[in-house]
Formats: structure tokens, sequence, C-alpha cells
């Protein structure tokens, strides 16, 4: 029987002590998405966003509101409150707050302390994605947003859905920034036999991580192959490539053609993917998707079919990463992972997260 080498284990130890991991400080001075725009309504909403837990609302002329969920007198959730026009009244002892979580009333006494109440997060609404800064709301650049012109231009047809992961989301993000796992985790949805062993190359940035992968020439699964026409061939090419952005965003762009035709006649099919990560708990993720399509742009039957499969691959990663999430949870002092030549790129995006959590906690 194989033991391990504890050699080997202390390296991957001192290794694995410089990346992100379930245990890092989340990084709060970042653009998340809180939501989707429909979630977001006239009835108080919750939801716990890097460990807080937020109450939304939209006022009477629309906007989405976002502040703390907790009466700053006793703690009471003001999600379980009473929405009056644009202010929320705390239902355990009548205190008032205006939409940007100020209190303006305290039924008790005459004169409401000024500067008082919960603090407010600033949202910025895109189409279908509410977006939060969950950090110091003075530092909040609309310009440094990671959106990408896909998600609202009009040249792409979008589907989009929501997923709770019951996984860690640095573990989310390894598991989008190399798709080798499609040929196993996939292998009756999106996968196929050869995407594993496909030539990959990796581009690092300073803060920006890309792995692509030329799958040719390949048979392409039922997702891909019949909205594009190419399902039956065994010469079609799949070029893809993995990007993180940030750390709430990464994007999975695919490109699709007949590799026999001149590429200078042959119709290419473009798709990508933004998967949206926004932490919830330090075990816990919600995982917003938006699919673009630049092709077949008012077929709905084609979006369906494409959103309905996808979403299916996409449950496998959340059941797939809710295991290993229940495996770091009963890790002990000898756990230890080794890295692979395909986690080049993960490795460091894993490095910049944690040089991030590390230099905003210093702060």
């Amino acid at each position: 029987m194989t033991q391990p080498n504890p050699a080997v284990m202390h390296g991957a130890q001192s290794a694995m002590a410089k990346l992100a991991s379930r245990q890092t400080q989340f990084i709060f001075n970042e653009w998340y998405v809180a939501a989707m725009a429909g979630e977001v309504n006239r009835t108080l909403f919750k939801r716990t966003i890097l460990g807080r837990s937020i109450v939304f609302f939209r006022t009477q002329a629309g906007e989405a509101v976002a502040m703390d969920d907790r009466c700053a007198h006793r703690s009471y959730p003001l999600s379980a409150s009473t929405l009056d026009g644009d202010t929320i009244v705390c239902r355990y002892h009548g205190i008032r707050y205006d939409a940007e979580g100020n209190w303006i009333e305290v039924p008790s006494q005459e004169k409401c302390p000024k500067n008082t109440g919960v603090r407010s997060y600033k949202l910025i609404e895109q189409g279908a994605l509410i977006w939060i800064w969950m950090g110091d709301k003075t530092a909040a650049d609309t310009a440094h947003m990671p959106t990408q012109p896909w998600m609202v231009a009009s040249e792409w047809a979008r589907t989009n859905g929501a997923m709770h992961l019951k996984g860690n989301y640095v573990s989310l993000h390894e598991n989008l920034m190399d798709l080798t796992h499609l040929t196993y985790l996939h292998a009756d949805t999106i996968g196929t036999p050869d995407y594993a062993k496909a030539q990959f190359d990796v581009v690092l940035n300073e803060h920006e991580f890309i792995l692509r992968r030329n799958v040719v020439p390949t048979k392409l699964p039922p997702v891909w192959g019949k909205p594009t026409g190419l399902e039956g061939s065994e010469t079609a090419a799949r070029i893809a490539q993995s990007r993180f952005v940030a750390p709430s965003l990464h994007e999975v762009s695919v490109t699709f053609y007949e590799s026999t035709l001149p590429a200078e006649t042959r119709p290419e099919f473009q798709i990508k993917t933004a998967h949206l990560v926004t932490p919830e708990t330090h075990s816990s993720t919600h995982y917003f998707i938006l699919h673009g399509r630049n092709f077949a742009l008012e077929d709905t039957a084609i979006g369906e079919f494409m959103h309905e499969n996808l979403f299916a691959a996409f449950n496998e990663d959340v059941v797939g990463l809710a295991l290993v999430e229940d495996a770091l949870e009963r890790a002990d002092d000898e756990f230890y992972e080794i890295s692979i030549g395909s986690d080049r790129a993960s490795v460091a995006m894993r490095r910049y997260l944690k040089m991030r959590a590390d230099s905003e906690r210093a702060e």
C-alpha cells in the first residue's frame, strides 16, 4: 500500500498555503451579482452575500435598494418587517428606515437620533442582473464593473438562471478555469472523450487568467451539434477559452465550425457563458449564469433547448462541487492536494485571489 511521502506532503501543504481556499477572507471591494432583476420587487427580499445578511426591495419609482438586514436597535430582521412606501418599518419597535438605511422615525420618542441606522449598499442594474458593491461605497467605481459587452448587446441572444451551490466560490472558479473535467463529470451532457487530452495553452496576466483548448477534429455533443447543424460530423471544431475576469465573473467562450471547410467560407457559431460567482458563506455560493449565442437569435426553441441541456450540465458541477466541499470540511491536519499541469492557470488565479484578500485585510 502506498504511503504519503512526508516530504511531498509538506511541500504540497506549503504550496497550498499561498493559494486562496475556503478559509480565505472575502474580497469586499468588488462588484458582485446580488440578484436577477426579476427577484427584487415591492416585497422585502433577503439574501446572504459574503457572510452578510442583506434586505432588498424596489422603491415606488422602481429603483433597487439594499441594506443590512437587521434593525440597529435590537437586531430584528428588516426583511421580516413592513415596507411602507419607500421606507421599512421595523416590526419589533416601529423604527422607520429610509432607502439609505437611515433612521427617520422612532415612535417612542419625539426626536429621532441623526446619523443612525444601518449600512446601505450601492447597486447597479444592467440587463437581467443587479450588481452590488460590498465594500467601501466611496470606492465603488462603475468603470471597473466586470460586465462584458455581449451581456447586453442586441447582436446576442441570451438566457439566464441561478443555482445554489453548497460549496465555496474558490472551488467553483477553479472548476471553471480548467474544463478537463468535461470528459468525466459531464460525460453525459456537454463532454466528449477527446476533450481532456486536447492541446491547451495558458495566458497569465496581472489579474486575468486564460486557458484555451482546441478540440479539432471532434464530434459535438447534441447541445452544440443540433443548434449549429454540425450534429453527426466527425470533423467539427470546438475552440474553447476559459477566462477569469474578476472574483465575481468567469467567462467561457466557445467557437464551433466544420473544420474541413475553408476558413473564408465556413459558418462559425459562437457561444459565451458568464458564470457569475457570488460567495454566500465560506462554504456556499450563489451561482448566477448568463448564456449567450450569436446565431439563431430569433429561434426561441433553440434557446430553450440549449438552456435546458446546459443547466443539466451546470447542475452536475453543483453536485460534484458539493461532494468536494464535504471532503474539504472533513479534512484533517494531514490534508494536502497536488496540482498538475492543467492547473497552471487556476493556481495563478488562486494566488491572485489570496493576494487581493490579504491586501484588503491589511488595509
